[in-house]
């Protein structure tokens, strides 16, 4: 951490003020659906899914730059752009997942599922990413005059969450301070500086375009979308709010089910390939699926079975839209962020120098861990000198990366022919800050970091017969959609809120 570029900040409680300020947070929260199903370790027993508590959410919003927030969200058109120029490049992506296959299981069967579809011949070229890239304020340590800048942590091209509970926690904040449970004076709070993020309209109108595009079902028959969840889904009431949106604002009819229900609750039409919903609480009632939006399928977790990586490519052989697509979730890769990061690879696909290097100006150091000469470099970095580097591994979720000492004890637990599988990126210098989180009723109080990702929807068409996988034919639509601001204690090395590390927070913005 940095010295701070930031004011005295939070502004100072009283324990009277502290109970205050919760109270009325946790209050506004359960009452506005800002929740999440509690975890077992906080109630041991939630019959049908009856309790809720408060999701994780700072008391104060964090200040952050604005020149850093409006670079992040004017850039994400070009990100989208790009990740989507990826995913139709099939002569590209195809090589590094070839390689990241050969030492690892979970990307090998996931590529498995594309090529078994390709073989057979897709018959959808749509394709629709709900991405979001994640970026944490850097600010050089050996210069007090540096402005701060954006560096990328990381980008995501499946099942992007919290765009839904972004919308409320910004509303959380101007309501506190609205009603007076901030401090009085002493504060730089002003509500025109907390701005609300459009998140949940923004990526429900991305799954709208593809319900759009995607058109009449056959035979008569009503189009929905249908979610891909997680069993006993805790960040269930995220994911509602897209439905709500898809339902109130876009007449749009919305299904969930797991990937072990896709056998007994899908089928695919013989001719066609349109999957066909069967409600189980609509006997008779057939419903053709416009678009999959995969909110489970990012981790090997997800696929104790064989039965799911049938319901995978069930789902990938169909005519429905995917959100993402096998490939398309492939282009996530720590891998292709790290090949991104080489000299003249983005121009690849951004053409235009000046668009092509405000991508870059984002970018932080990252290093591949393979036999190259810059890998071998990065190897004797990660086993000598690991204290300013992080290890990850091609994993969305949190809880998976390794840092700083303990990344030296880490590959050698591991075959060294496993290395390559991982990247080296060097930590993120962020400025000191202090706020509070809320989480289960209780609050903790210290310093924290930020992370902020922008959303993404861009919808596109793939080049037809042979033409598919040799890059992007048309571009239907591309929007920036919103933002989220997790926080996350200083000391925590993850930043996930489902899975424990961080909070849902809102920007402060300071000039």
């Amino acid at each position: 951490m940095t010295t701070s570029i930031f004011p005295s900040y939070p502004p100072s409680l009283t324990p009277e003020q502290l109970s205050y300020l919760l109270t009325a947070s946790t209050d506004w929260s359960l009452s506005h659906g800002l929740t999440v199903r509690p975890p077992p370790s906080f109630v041991a027993e939630n019959p049908n899914g009856a309790l809720a508590t408060h999701a994780p959410t700072t008391l104060f919003p964090s200040p952050f730059p604005r020149s850093c927030w409006n670079e992040a969200r004017e850039v994400q058109k070009l990100f989208n752009e790009l990740y989507a120029k990826i995913s139709a490049d099939e002569e590209w992506l195809g090589k590094i997942t070839e390689e990241l296959a050969e030492v690892d299981e979970f990307m090998a069967r996931l590529y498995k599922v594309h090529l078994d579809v390709k073989k057979e011949g897709f018959v959808q070229d749509l394709s629709l990413g709900l991405f979001r890239s994640d970026y944490m304020i850097h600010v050089d340590p050996s210069s007090a005059t540096s402005p701060p800048v954006i560096h990328q942590v990381e980008f995501n091209t499946v099942a992007s969450s919290f765009g839904g509970l972004s919308t409320l926690v910004s509303e959380l904040h101007r309501h506190l301070l609205r009603v007076g449970a901030y401090p009085q004076t002493g504060h730089p709070i002003k509500e025109e500086n907390i701005p609300v993020s459009p998140a949940a309209q923004g990526v429900a109108s991305g799954l709208a375009a593809a319900h759009k595009a995607y058109g009449s079902g056959g035979e008569g028959r009503k189009t929905a979308v249908l979610f891909i969840t997680q069993p006993d889904e805790r960040n269930v009431f995220d994911q509602r709010w897209l439905e709500y949106n898809l339902s109130e604002k876009h007449d749009i009819q919305t299904y969930r089910i797991s990937l072990r229900e896709v056998p007994t609750l899908t089928t695919l039409d013989p001719v066609t390939r349109a999957l066909i919903y069967h409600p189980p609480h609509a006997p008779g009632v057939l419903v053709e699926i416009s678009t999959v939006y995969f909110r489970a399928g990012y981790g090997p977790g997800d696929y104790p079975s064989e039965l799911e990586w049938a319901s995978r490519t069930t789902l990938e052989r169909s005519k429905a839209i995917k959100c993402p697509s096998v490939i398309t979730q492939l282009a996530g890769t720590k891998k292709v962020q790290q090949v991104l990061v080489t000299e003249g690879v983005v121009e690849r696909f951004i053409t235009d120098p000046k668009l092509a290097q405000r991508i870059r100006g984002t970018f932080a150091a990252i290093h591949p861990l393979d036999n190259s000469p810059a890998g071998l470099a990065a190897r004797e970095i990660a086993l000598n000198s690991p204290e300013k580097y992080v290890l990850k591994p091609q994993r969305e979720g949190g809880g998976n990366n390794i840092y700083r000492s303990k990344i030296p004890d880490f590959l050698r637990s591991i075959p060294e022919s496993h290395w390559s599988v991982y990247i080296l990126m060097e930590l993120i210098e962020p400025p000191n800050l202090e706020n509070i989180i809320a989480r289960n009723g209780e609050t903790m109080i210290g310093g924290v970091i930020g992370e902020l990702g922008v959303y993404g929807a861009v919808l596109w068409r793939d080049g037809e017969g042979e033409q598919r996988g040799k890059g992007v034919r048309t571009i239907i639509s591309n929007e920036e959609s919103g933002w989220l601001l997790r926080t996350k204690g200083m000391d925590s090395e993850e930043g996930g809120v489902a899975a424990g590390f961080g909070s849902v927070d809102a920007v402060l913005l300071v000039d």
